[in-house]
């Protein structure tokens, strides 16, 4: 998988500029693929080299012309395909977790602290995706196919936070550093919150 498939999927969505694009990621697509504005400009730049995305300049009054991105005929069969393809599967991967195991070898006190920090940082992700459930999908059994797909993203989200917390209190609790199960889960001050849309927006921003 490639960054240019997710501006596929983002742009199949919603059209925009390169500005909109990143803003949605920052707000919602990040939560499960990061990609600086840097990167974000120069793969739209390849794709409309390529001919995946179609660019209209739109004028605007007392500001610079922005470049609006849709996806062409090319993009979407490109879209198809790679959605055809299987994935590999994904393996879990983690540097805590290797910590965790050789705890003993070290300052283990040090291990604990982090992981406290870090199931207070899953908490606060944890509850900015139930905000966004709440806000954005009040109702799921009446959603349609698009809303369904990116409802059950969030689902995947809200579970994996869910066994992050539940393995973290696990070994803190182990190894008697039990966390404080009352604690409120405020967002963290590095965790995105779930996007408002302003007034004149009528929908809201696509969830992860």
């Amino acid at each position: 998988m490639a960054l240019e498939h997710v501006l596929l999927v983002a742009l199949r969505e919603r059209s925009g500029s390169g500005l909109e694009l990143t803003k949605r990621f920052e707000r919602t697509i990040g939560f499960f693929w990061h990609a600086s504005h840097q990167q974000i400009y120069r793969t739209l730049a390849r794709m409309a080299d390529d001919g995946w995305v179609e660019v209209e300049t739109v004028v605007q009054a007392g500001r610079p012309d922005k470049k609006v991105y849709a996806v062409s005929a090319l993009g979407e069969k490109a879209l198809a395909e790679w959605l055809a393809t299987p994935s590999p599967p994904e393996r879990l991967r983690t540097e805590v977790a290797v910590k965790m195991r050789g705890a003993s070898y070290g300052d283990r006190a040090a291990v604990l602290h982090e992981l406290a920090g870090r199931l207070a940082d899953h908490r606060a992700r944890l509850a900015a995706y139930r905000q966004m459930e709440t806000e954005q999908f009040p109702d799921p059994a009446d959603l349609g196919e698009t809303a369904l797909d990116r409802w059950l993203v969030l689902r995947g989200g809200l579970l994996m936070e869910e066994f992050w917390i539940a393995w973290l209190t696990d070994y803190l609790t182990a190894h008697g550093a039990a966390p404080d199960s009352t604690a409120p889960d405020t967002p963290a001050p590095d965790t995105p919150a779930p996007d408002t849309p302003a007034p004149s927006d009528p929908a809201p921003e696509e969830t992860p």
